[in-house]
């Protein structure tokens, strides 16, 4: 089984991110005044410091330059943000993983030598990756095989020479508006047996043709009628505009319908998204704990009032319950020898976790609004935040139900193929 002892590095790592996140994240997002504008952009200035640290290219080898970190420590880290701030930590994730993908195995060494030092130099250099997705009319189907009806809502037109001509919107694109390279799906052509008809392109930021649209911030009057909007996604995204954008045939990867999350469509990859939602579990947890210590009542603090204790007891099970779970899949994913083996279960042990973490979690964030009484609804406290940060991961990627289903279709022995290798950025 996984050890539990982590490692002096690991350690490391974690002290660092977490003294980080107390001393220069936490007071600039739970300052009040930033927190009542219900603000939802990026704070570029923390994340330019948190590049600085090196954790933009944490996963990244360090043959190439970076922290070579697996995949339990990138969940240590991002446990560690998320408790700070989701959208540096889901920004920075989604770099991390891409660096390692992109940098570490499909590109070509021309590729890597035109791109990485670039990438190395520039703190605010980040990556962002537009897959491919299924038709939206066909649904998902349980117990059927995968529809290779997919589609960016781009075209792409080759050219004599090898080059592409690319016109059309995409869906939502995690890390787009920050990034400066981009790497897009395509579909080349029919798929056939063996052949998955799908090329990736790795696309400059000021390539011409390309424009990125953001979608509407939260809390800046843009809506219908000027009233504010909600986030609906952590970090940052939009959708890419290409207006017979060219694109040179030597960024066309080599490793053909090669996607970073591949893994994750068996449910056996990196569960670091799972763990910042754990971050932000523990974060509200940690608030309820220290204001039910300072909370008075009864000529006592009322952490001392067996209902508000009880409910700080099962808060406390659920993190650990999850963080235990998250780990485990964390440490699967660095030993696939492990379901090899039989010494784990064939259960994909990621999804698992993603599943129970959003849910737990999000009970989490509101019981520990319930120890604040008529304040844990106000917004010049954390836990409004928290709350909202929470119920977006029910939702977020494959929504629960369909994960859940991903999980009954192991259970049953089904093997669903992974098509072209396709999945929505989260």
């Amino acid at each position: 089984m996984y050890n539990l002892h982590l490692t002096p590095e690991q350690l490391e790592f974690r002290d660092t991110v977490r003294d980080f996140v107390v001393q220069e994240i936490k007071p600039v997002v739970l300052h009040p005044d930033h927190l009542q504008k219900c603000d939802g952009r990026l704070p570029l200035e923390l994340l330019d410091k948190a590049s600085q640290m090196g954790l933009r290219t944490l996963m990244l080898s360090e043959e190439l330059g970076g922290a070579g970190a697996d995949n339990l420590t990138a969940c240590l880290v991002a446990e560690e943000l998320g408790a700070g701030d989701i959208g540096i930590a889901v920004t920075l994730g989604q770099t991390w993983t891409l660096a390692h993908f992109l940098f570490d195995q499909v590109m070509t060494p021309a590729q890597r030598t035109r791109y990485l030092p670039a990438f190395m130099a520039d703190e605010r250099y980040h990556l962002a990756y537009a897959a491919l997705q299924p038709d939206p009319d066909l649904g998902w189907k349980y117990h059927r095989p995968f529809d290779e009806q997919i589609s960016s809502g781009v075209t792409a037109a080759g050219q004599d020479n090898g080059d592409w001509v690319l016109n059309g919107v995409t869906g939502f694109v995690a890390n787009a508006p920050v990034a400066r390279l981009i790497a897009v799906q395509i579909k080349a052509g029919p798929a056939r047996p063996g052949v998955s008809g799908v090329e990736t392109l790795l696309i400059a930021r000021d390539t011409p043709g390309l424009e990125v649209r953001e979608p509407h911030e939260a809390g800046r009057g843009s809506g219908p009628g000027g009233e504010p909007v909600t986030k609906w996604y952590h970090g940052t995204g939009g959708e890419l505009v290409f207006k017979d954008c060219r694109v040179a045939a030597e960024n066309l990867l080599a490793h053909q319908g090669a996607s970073p999350f591949a893994a994750e469509l068996a449910g056996r990859g990196n569960p670091q998204t799972a763990a910042m939602n754990v971050g932000i579990g523990r974060a509200a947890y940690e608030a309820a704990v220290d204001y039910a210590k300072l909370r008075v009542q009864g000529a006592r603090p009322i952490i001392q009032h067996q209902a508000i204790g009880t409910i700080l007891a099962k808060v406390a099970i659920k993190l650990e319950v999850a963080r235990n779970m998250i780990r485990q899949a964390a440490w699967a994913s660095d030993h696939p020898e492990a379901y090899a083996d039989r010494s784990l279960s064939d259960l994909p042990l990621q999804t698992i976790a993603t599943v129970f973490a959003s849910e737990v979690i999000h009970e989490v964030t509101e019981e520990a609004a319930e120890c604040f009484g008529a304040m844990g609804v106000m917004l010049d406290m954390p836990l409004p935040k928290y709350v909202h940060e929470a119920r977006i991961f029910l939702h977020s990627g494959d929504s629960n139900s369909v994960a859940t289903l991903r999980i009954a279709e192991a259970v049953a022995g089904y093997r669903r193929s992974a098509g072209a290798g396709v999945k929505a950025a989260a």
